[in-house]
């Protein structure tokens, strides 16, 4: 069994590195009532199981009844097909309509439907980011709708992916990336708990791979995984290295041969299949124009499309202005 899902947090007390904001929504449940909220930050930092956490705590036994999780970028990503093979969701779509009817349609019922022995349900939207315009203007009207009985939750990497007119209707609550002192106590905790012998894995290889995670707990459990696998063997080179790795390198490749529009799709890849952020695929970039081609210019643009990240709500365009500039400068 992966670790990362062994050992989930299921309580509050489980969540390390987030305490103010944790802080925030314990009180919540305490007073059994909650806004709608906006969860933004890194991936592997906690934001989804603390909404697990908080409706444990509002609803006990029946947080699977009055709790309702709907997977925004596997919708929008892979539309129809996936919504009619979805159990889940099968028996609400509507096969003459659009992806965006369906979306409306699914949330309205959900949003519809009574709580059970509660005042009110959540409907929670993970990598709400991936919403369109026209999605997240549709959901700020069943925001309106429905509010007396019906808290939305959205999960983002980046807050300002989310429009402003949905924005300004939640309370936002910023998950950072756990820091490394964090990390180490929750390896060392699941170490203990996996019966794993002292000395296998040595306090300096925890700490190499809390640095290489970069605040993302989830990747920090995956690499102790692998580790403790190979019998305490830390390949820090290996377990960082992934196909991401080899994509990125090959997107870098296309841009020294003036290939804007392949070197788009090759970025829009690494975005929609493998699910990385604008900023990720910043970072890989970076990494990858250390080895090949170490331009100042190159950096110069690196850091300009990060800045713009923080304030431009979208990334695909961010991204492949990036792409264009880098040709433009360097390689034309």
């Amino acid at each position: 069994m992966l670790w990362i899902e062994k050992y989930r947090p299921e309580k509050f007390e489980d969540i390390y590195g987030q305490k103010e904001v944790i802080n925030h929504i314990r009180r919540f449940a305490e007073d059994k009532n909650i806004p709608h909220m906006l969860f933004f930050g890194p991936h592997g930092t906690g934001k989804s199981v603390s909404m697990e956490c908080l409706a444990r705590e509002l609803y006990s036994e029946d947080s699977g009844i009055n709790l309702s999780i709907i997977p925004a970028g596997t919708l929008f990503n892979q539309g129809r097909a996936w919504l009619e093979s979805e159990e889940k969701f099968s028996h609400l779509y509507q096969k003459d309509e659009s992806v965006i009817n369906n979306f409306k349609h699914i949330v309205k019922w959900y949003a519809s439907m009574k709580p059970f022995d509660a005042d009110f349900k959540i409907i929670v939207f993970e990598d709400a980011g991936e919403l369109s315009f026209d999605a997240q203007a549709a959901l700020r009207r069943i925001m309106e709708r429905y509010s007396s009985t019906c808290r939305f939750i959205l999960i983002s990497r980046q807050q300002t992916a989310i429009i402003p007119a949905i924005a300004s209707r939640c309370l936002p609550l910023f998950f950072a990336p756990v820091e490394t002192s964090d990390i180490i106590l929750i390896l060392k905790d699941i170490l203990q708990k996996e019966g794993v012998l002292p000395g296998v894995v040595s306090d300096d290889d925890l700490e190499i791979i809390a640095e290489i995670s970069k605040g993302d707990c989830r990747k920090a459990i995956t690499y102790l995984q692998i580790t403790v696998l190979n019998d305490g063997v830390l390949d820090s080179s290996e377990i960082t290295g992934s196909e991401t790795t080899d994509i990125s390198t090959s997107l870098f490749s296309s841009l020294m041969r003036n290939e804007l529009r392949k070197s788009c799709e090759i970025a829009e890849m690494l975005m929609i299949d493998y699910g990385l952020s604008g900023d990720e695929v910043i970072k890989e970039l970076s990494k990858a124009a250390r080895r090949e081609y170490n331009d100042k210019r190159i950096a110069i643009a690196l850091s300009d499309a990060d800045y713009k990240l923080c304030s431009a709500g979208n990334e695909f365009i961010q991204i492949n202005a990036l792409l264009a500039r880098i040709i433009a400068e360097v390689f034309n």
